[in-house]
């Protein structure tokens, strides 16, 4: 019921703001004199603008917000875009575009350490990898598809709807996040008390009754050897075949970028990706549904895979829906797109160890495609984005350390979901204030509020 509610809360809210443009362009036109003033206007604040990698209280300030944004945002699996965007933005002086760009670097070199550190965990209750490949081969060509979308639409988007959609999202998702959490550290309290209960109180043969005993379970967890994790941990056949759909996508971006905005070649290479992405969604999906089904025939309960729901033709266009949206919200904001991924893959009911891991895990798919286009595109220095780089790439390793010692001494999973729902809300905050910020310098400079040409803007 919470999940419907939430997804009509977005759907509502969304779609009141998008026809709201229509009626703010409307209203433009009729009181401007002149149209193309306000479109020239509007064109010519987005000049490149990239300060000199010079150390000082900027760079200070931006390499902690960086590691804290970054430790923080791996271990709930969002990233962190929402908080770097207008930390370059506001404090190192980058123009939005370019922010954005810088974002999805730190980003990828966070989410790379964070999949490294996680290679070498094992799985907190199976013997399974802690990656869950099933459904990361199911969001991965969405959420890839979903990022191309946005950003086209972030061309013909109005920033002050950019904003606002940012806003909608963040806090329905931020506070759903919160609920589980909750939910989900009152269950943990529950289940503590239950164990204490159990291994506090024993009788032994001959009827005294012994307090505080320490025991063995019956069949203890085997311990891995780091390689043997890693090994265990890696799908070699569903990571190639991610890797290739990875490297579709990005020839396809690269071979796009070489060809004439709109022209036949353009929307042809835009139009590959669909058939690409939803063929390997259906691929994923048909398989997850048949081995669901076959297991419930059989009388087998336990899940296909780490989500506990099951896979029905509404689910899996639930899942098809959130993956696309994710990807839109990454390609407008220069996130990865984990701000739908973090709480969509608690929502389905996979634990947070192993949410986290596998929405770090298809980020860095994500965002890596997102860098190599920025890349050809030209659009971030160099020695900004390595240094910050080399920032993100420390944080997300340590953050993962860190916070699941933390999770494992306090036996608190929960731990992982408030990070998500505070980065996410903290996310909001930020973008909310630079959004509102420049949309206000928009409207006190006249500049055009409606939609945009596509062509002409690219």
């Amino acid at each position: 019921m919470a999940t419907k509610n939430l997804v009509l809360y977005l759907l509502s809210c969304s779609t009141i703001a998008i026809l709201s443009v229509f009626f703010v362009s409307q209203y433009q036109q009729k009181h401007a004199n002149d149209i193309t003033s306000l479109l020239n206007s509007s064109l010519s604040n987005n000049q490149k603008v990239w300060p000199k990698l010079e150390f000082g209280w900027r760079i200070a300030v931006a390499t902690m917000i960086g590691f804290l944004g970054s430790a923080f945002g791996t271990v709930g699996g969002v990233g962190g875009g929402g908080i770097f965007v207008p930390m370059l933005n506001l404090i190192v002086g980058f123009d939005t575009k370019s922010a954005a760009a810088i974002s999805k670097c730190m980003i990828m070199a966070a989410s790379a350490a964070s999949v490294w550190y996680n290679l070498r965990v094992q799985h907190p209750t199976k013997e399974v990898p802690i990656l869950d490949y099933d459904l990361a081969l199911l969001f991965q060509p969405m959420l890839m598809l979903g990022i191309t979308l946005g950003v086209a639409l972030s061309v013909v988007f109005p920033y002050w709807l950019i904003t606002i959609l940012i806003i909608i999202l963040f806090v329905g998702t931020s506070s759903r996040s919160f609920s589980r959490g909750i939910m989900m550290w009152k269950e943990e309290t529950i289940l503590k008390k239950e164990l204490e209960k159990q291994k506090g109180t024993f009788v032994n043969s001959r009827g005294e009754l012994l307090i505080d005993t320490d025991y063995e379970p019956l069949n203890p967890k085997e311990e891995k050897t780091a390689i043997e994790t890693i090994c265990s941990n890696l799908n070699w056949k569903k990571l190639l075949l991610m890797v290739i759909v990875w490297v579709v996508f990005v020839l396809v971006q690269v071979l796009k970028n070489n060809a004439s905005a709109c022209s036949t070649w353009y929307w042809a290479l835009n139009l590959v990706q669909f058939p690409v992405a939803f063929g390997l969604f259906g691929f994923e999906a048909i398989k997850l549904y048949k081995e669901g089904r076959k297991r419930k025939i059989c009388g087998n309960t336990e899940s296909v895979c780490g989500a506990s729901i099951e896979f029905t033709p509404m689910t899996i266009s639930f899942c098809a829906l959130c993956g696309l949206l994710g990807g839109t919200v990454g390609g407008l904001l220069g996130s990865g797109g984990g701000f739908i991924l973090g709480p969509l893959l608690l929502e389905i009911g996979v634990i947070p160890q192993v949410a986290s891991a596998t929405a770090t895990f298809v980020m860095l798919f994500s965002s890596s495609l997102s860098v190599v286009e920025f890349y050809f595109l030209g659009r971030f220095p160099i020695p900004h984005a390595l240094y910050l780089m080399s920032v993100s790439l420390l944080a997300g390793f340590w953050g993962q350390y860190f916070v699941r010692k933390l999770v494992a001494f306090l036996k608190r999973a929960s731990i992982i979901v408030f990070i998500l729902s505070a980065v996410i809300f903290a996310s909001a905050l930020t973008m909310g204030v630079v959004g509102i910020e420049k949309s206000v310098k928009m409207i006190h400079n006249h500049e055009f509020m409606g939609f945009l040409d596509f062509c002409s803007n690219q």
